[in-house]
């Protein structure tokens, strides 16, 4: 096996040489090049060379898959060729006017809530642990009631698990104002307007509770605890206007005149004109999502489960993080993790029967470390690196998908949380615990099906002379 060195060179030279070369990035497992002229690349040379677990060209940049660990390793030989290296921040700025409209609104839209997912983790894993010690059952077998519990440990598990969404406008606003090239500050002191204790609560106002300030005789006025739409579109267009003001007021003025009109103006904005209108469109796509999650015999979990990875390829999947968060914030349960949880796993059961069918070295050594990739969460080493490079696979773990979708939908099983899926998705189903093995059916369903529709039909070795 050649070395790093060695690689980093053959993968420049296969990129169209190191003049076809604009900037080179990596994130966690892949190596991002800019490219001048993308016809220049030979993505299969590029596929071939050692350590290559895929290659492919997406959002304006040829993006090489080496792993966790050795992107960092083959970036650093990069960097020693003279090639300019640059952040992901700089290549986001590089790649904003790549793709059409839609694309670049769907990224935009990632770079927003990806900083926000790890905290909604956390949250779904609070919930999960405190449905798990809260269950009757588990409290029996150290001799304990639900009556036992104490109110103030209840009281502390609920900080755990409520905050986060309580003040969610406060993260969205401030990843807003940040990606748009705002004070991030700003944002999260316009987000936490929006969740103000003085405004009629968001939950209470929606169970008739309280009623909604009225303005003027039509604008109801309520806090957004848990909303994202009127946070997001407040962020964006309050770190336009800040930057706007920045270039008009005088700078001797800047530090107190800025945020004072942009606090001023944004707050008026966002309760009584984005807040109303998008809480009507958030609450449109929420009905929207219930309608596909409840249609009758499991055709949810057919489609969802079939088509989710399809949509991941194009990669505008970061608009279902908006639909996850609406279902935990108003449902207290995710019904969209297991079906999109099958599709994650029936792609590694189609790498996984590529991996032990093949004898040839190479592709056994990709695919074996793709299949247990995509069984901890990422998928992208197993479609891009094998099964999307022979298409059968692809489809078998497709089928497959739809076909845990379908048994997780028929079995109504639902998340405490999002973002994490197959293995350490889990931890996501422990309330009731015995969703838990519901969970594993409808995994090892998808697995078995992609499994041994790939090994029966879906690949030989002679694919890999045709390729």
């Amino acid at each position: 096996m050649a070395d790093n060195s060695t690689i980093a060179k053959q993968v420049i030279e296969a990129a169209g040489g190191a003049d076809n070369v604009a900037s080179v990035a990596h994130c966690a497992t892949r190596l991002r090049i800019m490219l001048h002229d993308k016809e220049k690349a030979d993505i299969s040379a590029i596929e071939e060379l050692d350590k290559v677990k895929g290659a492919f060209y997406n959002s304006g940049q040829l993006q090489v898959i080496f792993g966790t660990g050795t992107v960092n390793k083959m970036y650093e030989e990069v960097m020693k060729l003279d090639i300019e290296g640059k952040s992901k921040s700089e290549m986001k700025e590089e790649t904003k006017q790549q793709g059409n409209v839609f694309q670049r609104w769907i990224r935009t839209f990632g770079d927003v809530f990806v900083p926000i997912i790890p905290a909604l983790v956390a949250t779904g894993l609070f919930m999960g642990l405190r449905g798990l010690v809260t269950q009757p059952e588990i409290l029996a077998l150290i001799g304990l009631t639900p009556d036992d519990i104490s109110e103030n440990f209840l009281l502390f598990t609920q900080v755990l698990t409520d905050t986060a969404f309580i003040f969610l406008p406060a993260l969205v606003a401030w990843s807003t104002f940040k990606v748009f090239g705002g004070s991030p500050i700003l944002g999260i002191v316009l987000g936490l307007m929006l969740v103000s204790p003085a405004l009629p609560n968001a939950w209470a106002a929606a169970g008739g509770e309280v009623e909604p300030i009225m303005f003027l005789g039509f604008i109801p006025v309520i806090g957004y605890q848990g909303s994202v739409l009127p946070a997001f579109i407040a962020g964006i267009v309050g770190a336009k206007l800040e930057k706007g003001l920045r270039k008009r007021v005088p700078e001797a003025l800047d530090l107190i005149l800025t945020p004072f009109l942009v606090l001023l103006i944004m707050i008026t904005l966002g309760l009584f004109v984005i807040g109303p209108i998008f809480h009507i469109v958030e609450n449109g796509i929420f009905s929207a999502t219930l309608f596909v999650l409840d249609l009758p015999f499991g055709l949810s979990g057919l489609i969802i489960g079939g088509l989710h990875q399809v949509i991941v390829i194009t990669g505008v999947h970061h608009i279902f993080n908006l639909l996850e968060i609406q279902l935990l914030e108003r449902m207290g349960e995710n019904a969209f993790n297991p079906l999109i949880t099958a599709a994650i796993a029936a792609q590694g059961g189609a790498a996984l029967a590529v991996g032990l069918k093949t004898k040839a070295k190479k592709m056994k050594a990709l695919a074996l470390p793709s299949a247990l990739s995509a069984f901890l969460g990422i998928t992208e080493p197993a479609i891009f690196g094998v099964n999307l490079r022979y298409v059968k696979p692809f489809v078998m773990g497709l089928i497959g998908g739809a076909a845990g979708g379908f048994a997780a939908a028929i079995m109504n099983i639902t998340a405490s949380g999002m973002a994490i899926t197959v293995i350490p998705g889990m931890l996501l189903y422990l309330d009731p615990i015995f969703s838990l093995v519901l969970y594993f059916l409808a995994n090892a369903i998808a697995i078995g099906v992609a499994f041994g529709l790939t090994w029966a039909f879906g690949y030989d070795d002679k694919m890999l002379e045709k390729k």
